[in-house]
């Protein structure tokens, strides 16, 4: 048995593939989250809120974590908000948990907003830091939920004297249902859906420079080992990561391919963006008569999509990826091909009738 995991946001794309990681690899594993609707076989779910401090207490009453895995996160209105909920979840949390007196190590997964910037000042000209984005570039000197939440974690290790690690993945593919603020693997699966059983084009959604450039991305079974390898890695602590696949791609080439999974027809930049997000807002319907027609398990369209983030990604000005040199020299060596992990993630959401 390698330890006691307390999994936060164990219903996300994250927070599922790492619980099923952990249990795996014989953690005894608990699973935070406001509500856990499809479970994880082995995972002891924990209900609370972390905005909650009488909720978290009692939730937490009788469990005390050796290591602690925070993947969860609250979009808000604006930035502000954004640093004050976040910051206050992370906080509350490592609170509640102080007096045990049993927590070893905390892993906090941000992302490349880090060095992106936040939603409302998103990859803008004028700050955007040289690529491959490598660990040691310094903070934006800009609002940033994402050093709130880091803040939150430094404080409480000087206080209780755990070990932590920051991890920073690119886009995130990997399947989950409902909680979707940053979902383009299952996105771009129900778009090229509704494009096949309408007859339309897959068309480009993006930008030039994302379109032609070169990028990169994080499997959700490759940020759960990663996590994993973290927490038990000496030479890991206290040390942030970037955290992706280990391969590189551009769009030109991955889009066709995409399409082809799909038998559909690929349409590529077109000298301008069409953001999904617009493309998608009046398809609710489209897609309660595909499923319906299909026998889909999901009917709603906002629990399969998160098209606002995907136009984030996708429409990005200039062309982004990160270095792993940091944890290569460490000792992680895991390495994922992008297209299989969008193929695997399509085959998983056929199975499980999520899309036709």
């Amino acid at each position: 048995m390698d330890g006691t995991a307390l999994v936060v946001g164990a219903s996300g794309i994250i927070g599922s593939n790492l619980a099923r990681e952990l249990i795996a690899n014989g953690w005894t594993t608990y699973g935070l989250a406001r509500n856990l609707k499809e479970g994880v076989e082995g995972l002891h779910p924990v209900a609370a809120d972390l905005l909650d401090l009488a909720s978290l207490k009692t939730a937490l009453s009788d469990i005390a974590p050796t290591h602690i895995f925070i993947t969860t996160w609250m979009r808000n209105a604006t930035e502000a908000e954004n640093i004050r909920v976040n910051g206050t979840m992370v906080r509350n949390l490592l609170d509640v948990l102080s007096p045990k007196d049993s927590v070893q190590h905390v892993a906090l997964v941000t992302g490349l907003k880090h060095y992106l910037g936040p939603f409302d000042a998103y990859a803008r000209g004028g700050s955007l830091p040289e690529t491959p984005l490598r660990e040691e570039h310094p903070r934006l000197d800009v609002e940033n939920f994402y050093y709130a939440q880091e803040d939150e974690v430094y404080a409480a290790a000087a206080r209780d004297g755990f070990t932590w690690s920051i991890h920073r993945p690119h886009t995130v593919i990997g399947k989950a249902v409902g909680n979707n603020l940053m979902n383009l693997g299952t996105t771009l699966a129900v778009y090229a859906s509704i494009c096949k059983e309408t007859g339309r084009p897959f068309r480009w959604p993006g930008s030039e420079a994302q379109w032609k450039g070169i990028s990169d991305m994080t499997d959700a079974r490759v940020l759960a080992k990663h996590l994993v390898w973290a927490a038990k890695t000496e030479a890991a602590h206290n040390e942030a990561f970037n955290v992706v696949n280990g391969d590189i791609f551009r769009w030109i080439w991955l889009w066709g391919r995409l399409a082809d999974w799909f038998g559909i027809d690929p349409i590529g930049f077109d000298g301008t963006t069409h953001p999904l997000e617009a493309e998608m807002a009046n398809e609710g319907a489209v897609w309660r008569e595909i499923a319906k027609q299909h026998d889909l398990a999901e009917p709603d369209l906002s629990r399969l999509s998160s098209a606002w983030h995907t136009d984030l990604d996708l429409g990005r000005p200039i062309e982004v990826m990160t270095d792993m040199s940091k944890s290569r020299k460490l000792g992680f060596s895991i390495y994922q091909k992008t297209d299989e992990s969008f193929f695997d993630l399509f085959e998983q959401l056929r199975a499980d009738r999520l899309i036709p």
